[in-house]
Formats: structure tokens, C-alpha cells, sequence
């Protein structure tokens, strides 16, 4: 077995940063891509893709991302939530590569969410 040296060990630190992140509730953002069936076959993986590729070409320790099954609403996917600290989550759908940049850009990195992408702003509730 190969010997650790510090450059691994530091590497390995920044892998696990972002669940330590997620587990004492520290981030700014939280990106949610709704992976059921559903979603996977409309593109969600495409969608999460780009949104692993502009976190780690960012280097951001604040942005949570993570995956949830389907949201009953098959017909809108590929979709995600992006719920903001502070701030109202909002349900972007119908996503595809341009768009989901294009959220990351104005919604995650300058709070402007993209109004003309999202289906609801607010939390669900069910009675």
C-alpha cells in the first residue's frame, strides 16, 4: 500500500469539505436536482453535471449540492431547487446545459434568481 503524502491528504480534505458543509448546516446555497426516473431520463444527470463543473472550476466551499427523487411534476423535468439562505427556494424546470449556466451565474453567484426558468417561488406546504 502507497504511503499518503500530504498533497493526498489535502486533496482528500477538499473532497469532503462540501458534506461537512451540508451536516453543520454551513452554506450560502443549496442546489437540489430532482433525480427520480423521471428526471434522470429528461437529463437531470446533464443538469447536475454542470453544476459539479461550476462548483469545483469555482473552487466554492458554500454551495451545497445534492439530489432528491421526483417531484411530481414529470412533465417540467429536468428540474432543480435552489434555495438560498434567507431567501424563498425556487423551482427551476424544463432545464437543459445553457440554462442551468446561466441560473448558476445569476441565481447562485449573484442572488438574481431567473425568473423566466422557475415554475414557483416559495415552499409547498400540504394540509
Amino acid at each position: 500500500m502507497a504511503k499518503l503524502k500530504v498533497e493526498d491528504l489535502k486533496r482528500i480534505k477538499q473532497s469532503v469539505q462540501g458534506t461537512v458543509n451540508l451536516r453543520d448546516g454551513n452554506y450560502r446555497v443549496k442546489v437540489t436536482v430532482h433525480m427520480g426516473t423521471c428526471g434522470i431520463a429528461a437529463g437531470a444527470r446533464e443538469i447536475m453535471n454542470v453544476l459539479l463543473k461550476e462548483v469545483e472550476r469555482r473552487g466554492l466551499q458554500d454551495v451545497i449540492l445534492t439530489s432528491s427523487g421526483c417531484a411530481g411534476l414529470c412533465s417540467h423535468e429536468p428540474m432543480m431547487t435552489l434555495e438560498t439562505r434567507g431567501e424563498a427556494p425556487v423551482k427551476y424546470v424544463k432545464l437543459d446545459a445553457e440554462k442551468t449556466a446561466r441560473i448558476f451565474e445569476d441565481h447562485v453567484m449573484h442572488g438574481n434568481p431567473v425568473v423566466e426558468y422557475a415554475l414557483s417561488m416559495g415552499s409547498e406546504t400540504t394540509y
